[in-house]
């Protein structure tokens, strides 16, 4: 087994985790890449409340640990409080846009603070633009038979927003609450049914249709391959 890396991904909360862990993970693993997957900690708390100043004791603790893992993030742009980058988001954004200022600020911001680590070469950093549940709009065709919904009405959503990055943020209408709307007692449990539609859509297809989401595994798969 030829240039083996291993990845550390601090997440927002338990679905990321399961869907790293369970999906993303045997994903790449067929590349010599391996995953795991662990949630935003601060004593006695496990996800939500998304700050950088929480992330980063975790992002000081998994650079120190090893010197020859790397260490990544995935976070829900949307949910986040405090963070690089923020501020400095033009109003009306595109998802390219608000994806690039967040994680060229957080790149930036963490190459420094952690340098003795080497973050700039160990560090790749992922601030999702929307929550996890937009990567399920990937496949409307599995989407829609999973939660008992007309296909039509997805693809007017992708139709209207042009990609599931793209599925914009308002509190009605962002991906999770989409999805709440569609399902049995307005409720989708994303921990359960949206890992099993995940698990349904796969990994090619989300980067097919999440060009964002792409970015950010082609940049683990090139650190793998030396590139």
């Amino acid at each position: 087994m030829s240039n083996y890396i291993e990845v550390i991904a601090i997440v927002e909360g338990k679905t990321e985790q399961v869907f790293i862990e369970k999906i993303l993970a045997p994903y790449l693993g067929h590349q010599n890449i391996g995953i795991r997957a662990t949630q935003v900690s601060k004593p006695g708390q496990k996800g939500g409340d998304v700050r950088f100043s929480r992330v980063k004791r975790d992002l000081e603790n998994h650079l120190k640990q090893r010197a020859d893992t790397y260490v990544t993030t995935f976070i829900d742009y949307y949910g986040t409080k405090e963070w690089p980058g923020l501020d400095s988001v033009p109003r009306k954004a595109t998802p390219e846009i608000i994806a690039q200022t967040v994680n060229d600020a957080t790149k930036s911001q963490v190459d420094s603070l952690f340098s003795e680590q080497q973050a700039e070469r160990r560090f790749i950093p992922f601030v999702a633009v929307h929550e996890f549940e937009a990567l399920l709009f990937s496949d409307v065709e599995i989407l829609a038979q999973q939660i008992g919904v007309n296909a039509s009405k997805i693809s007017a959503v992708i139709e209207a927003c042009g990609s599931p990055e793209a599925i914009n943020n308002n509190p009605q209408t962002a991906p999770s609450k989409r999805l709440d709307a569609w399902s049995a007692n307005n409720k989708f449990l994303k921990t359960t049914a949206g890992i099993s539609v995940a698990e349904k859509i796969g990994i090619a297809k989300m980067r097919e249709k999440c060009p964002l989401f792409n970015s950010w595994i082609a940049t683990i798969e090139q650190i793998q391959r030396g590139v």
